[in-house]
Formats: structure tokens, C-alpha cells, sequence
């Protein structure tokens, strides 16, 4: 088959590779028929993720047909049209019952650093995802979410991760209503928890970019504020915003390779001395109020440097964070759907077939040609 393959930083491919197959009585094979790139695997792409080894295949947001079950799986069969849960996981565990899939323990047990997830490196338990023209999908019975014949398959393909994260960030918020909520980021992530959140009642939404065309996309889709970073002092701007004292709750959308502070940058991005740069959380620390509420949901590995967390812990606040437990959410977010009252394939700005994955992932980390998000088709049809 032909996959998506990590040749080292900043390098990957589409090459042939061996077909998976069960290895599993509850596994199943799917047949992709779209997958995304997202702001995560950039991460993977840049370096930042230990354990990330040659000719692995990335993708952890796909689409697809089952082809085959193992003899152990139920509840789903050959033919059936499903999205896939970025997480892997067994659906039985003290986690999985409790729905904390993102939380399991069986499917990447050597660690706590995180469950089973679809091409996210060895340290996240070695599974290769789905940019590719098939997939092994472990435990698909309790996994795999059947699509309705009436939603597309890019209008389900951002409920496998990015829609469904930015969801759980504005849960996490506990929006009781008319709350003012400050967003760092602007992309999809970011965009969906936007949303989400004017879905909670929030009665006032401030996106927080330093992309001008990431900025504009926010306020024409969804109606929000937009301050750019670059042309402000963010804090004192979000504080006279909000009568001195700050947002009601902050989500933080970023993670990892955060813009804004070259120091940060410098010790963590390039130096890998941090995980990742700490700028977006101690911009939520700061621009949010006293009692106020962090919510965060970019990508950070462990451990992290530089967070100012005597100012977090001196002005009263509450954080709360997690991989999303993508699964519990799925129902609920294709009503939303089905009912029109958001078309998630709005992101999409960029389509591409699997082969040009490689000029996706470029255009996706370099933010060149207005690109939001990133849609790949191994089939080569895009719709």
C-alpha cells in the first residue's frame, strides 16, 4: 500500500509499505478514505516527539470502510463507513469505564505520558495511523463511531480530534453563561472551541492569533474578537478588555511551539531544553482573571520549564486539561451536525491526494496559501 512515511526532521514521503493485518481478535482493517493532517503532527514532523523512528507512518485523524474484523470484534462489520477516535483504547479498563478513553491503561501500559494513540510515535505506544491507504484499528468494535449516511465524510473527519478537543476545552471552561472567554490560537482547534464555546453560552469570545489571514478566518466564520500578539501588549490589552481584570477563562489552543517568546522558543523548540514553549500558558495565567479558569488543550509534552506558576497559584485560578476523551463526544457532535448547526469541513482549506502529503505538511507548518487545515484522500479523489 502506499503510507505516509518519517524519514527524519522536517522530511517525510509517500512510499510503499506492507498491508497491516489482524493481530488481534478485536482487530479490524479499515480502508482510509480521508485523513487529516493536524497541528500535532507538526510536532512529530519538527522533531519534538521522542521516539518518533524512520519510515513511520503518521495520522491520527481518518475516515475509512472496514475491510476486515477479527473474529473477536463486534458490533461492526465488513462494509460499515466509520470514524476513528484519535485514541486507541480497550473500552474495558477503570479509565475506558468511566469515559476516560483518552486515560486508557492497556493500550500503551510502559507509560503514563498517554494511551494508544494513531501515529503519534513510539512513546505513544508505536501504532501507524492512517495517512495511509489502510489501517490496523485495535479494538474496533468499542472504537470505530458509524458515520450517518447523510454526513459527509469531511464533516466527520474533524470529530475524530479537532472538533471534538475544542469541544472538551469549552466543557472544561464551566461556562455558566455570559462568561467572557479569551482563545490562543486560531487554528482548528482553536476555532472549534470557539465555537463550542458560544454553543455554552459564552457572551463574549476573543481570538488570539499572530497570522493575520488565521485571524480573519475566526472573525468571518465564527464572530469573535481578533487581537494579533504582535501589534499589542496581549495582556494589558485583554485586562482593559475586561475592566482590569482579565477573561473569565482562557483556553489555551496552542501548545507546544507557541509563538511570542524568543527565549522560550529558543530553549524548548530548538535547544529541546523545555517541552515545547510555556508562552501560551503563562499568557492564560496572566490575561486570565482572579478565580478565573485555564483550560488547556494544546499539546505539551513532558516535563515543561518556564510557567509562571506562583502567579497561577496567587491568583486563585483553576486549570484543567487532557487529550480529549474523543469517544463520549461523538454522538453529541454529530447531532450538532446533522441538525446544521456547523459544517465542520469549513477547515478544510486545502485538499489534497495522499501522494502530495509531503507539500501538505509544508504549506500546513510554514502557514502559506491561507491554509487552516490540511484533507488527504489515498484514493486520490477529492471532494
Amino acid at each position: 500500500m502506499r503510507a505516509l512515511t518519517y524519514e527524519g526532521p522536517y522530511r517525510v514521503s509517500v512510499r510503499n509499505k506492507p498491508e497491516p493485518k489482524i493481530e488481534h481478535p478485536q482487530d479490524g482493517i479499515v480502508r482510509v478514505t480521508s485523513a487529516a493532517i493536524c497541528g500535532s503532527d507538526l510536532h512529530l514532523l519538527h522533531g519534538l516527539v521522542p521516539d518518533t523512528r524512520i519510515g513511520f507512518t503518521f495520522g491520527h485523524e481518518f475516515t475509512g470502510i472496514v475491510e476486515e474484523v477479527g473474529p473477536g470484534a463486534q458490533g461492526i462489520k465488513k462494509g460499515d463507513r466509520v470514524m476513528l477516535p484519535f485514541q486507541i483504547f480497550c473500552g474495558g479498563c477503570y479509565y475506558c469505564t468511566r469515559g476516560l478513553t483518552a486515560c486508557c491503561e492497556n493500550t500503551n501500559p510502559a507509560t503514563d505520558a498517554g494511551t494508544g494513540i494513531y501515529g503519534y510515535s513510539h512513546t505513544m505506544g508505536g501504532y501507524d495511523g492512517g495517512q495511509a491507504e489502510y489501517v490496523r484499528v485495535p479494538f474496533i468494535g468499542v472504537d470505530a463511531e458509524k458515520i450517518p449516511e447523510e454526513v459527509e465524510d469531511l464533516d466527520a473527519l474533524p470529530i475524530t480530534d479537532a472538533f471534538t478537543t475544542g469541544y472538551q476545552a469549552a466543557e472544561m471552561c464551566d461556562l455558566k453563561g455570559g462568561e467572557t472567554v479569551l482563545v490562543l490560537g486560531c487554528g482548528p482547534v482553536g476555532l472549534f472551541a470557539m465555537w463550542s464555546a458560544w454553543a455554552m453560552g459564552a457572551g463574549r469570545v476573543i481570538a488570539v492569533d499572530h497570522v493575520d489571514y488565521r485571524l480573519e478566518f475566526a472573525r468571518s466564520w465564527l464572530g469573535v474578537e481578533t487581537l494579533n500578539f504582535k501589534d499589542l501588549d496581549l495582556v494589558t490589552t485583554v485586562k482593559g478588555m475586561t475592566e482590569g481584570r482579565g477573561a473569565d477563562a482562557t483556553i489555551d489552543a496552542v501548545g507546544c511551539e507557541a509563538a511570542g517568546g524568543p527565549m522560550h522558543r529558543a530553549l524548548g523548540i530548538y535547544m529541546k531544553l523545555e517541552a515545547g514553549s510555556p508562552q501560551a500558558i503563562n499568557f492564560a495565567i496572566h490575561a486570565t482573571r482572579k478565580g478565573g479558569v485555564i483550560s488547556l488543550i494544546g499539546a505539551y509534552g513532558p516535563p515543561s520549564l518556564g510557567v509562571d506558576i506562583g502567579t497561577f497559584m496567587n491568583k486563585a485560578q483553576t486549570m484543567r486539561t487532557g487529550q480529549a476523551s474523543v469517544k463520549r463526544y461523538m454522538p453529541h457532535l454529530l447531532e450538532h451536525v446533522r441538525a446544521g448547526r456547523i459544517k465542520p469541513s469549513k477547515v478544510f482549506t486545502h485538499r489534497l491526494p495522499l501522494e502530495q502529503a509531503s507539500h501538505g505538511y509544508h504549506t500546513f507548518a510554514q502557514k502559506r496559501d491561507g491554509c487552516i487545515k490540511v484533507a488527504l484522500f489515498p484514493n486520490g479523489t477529492i471532494h
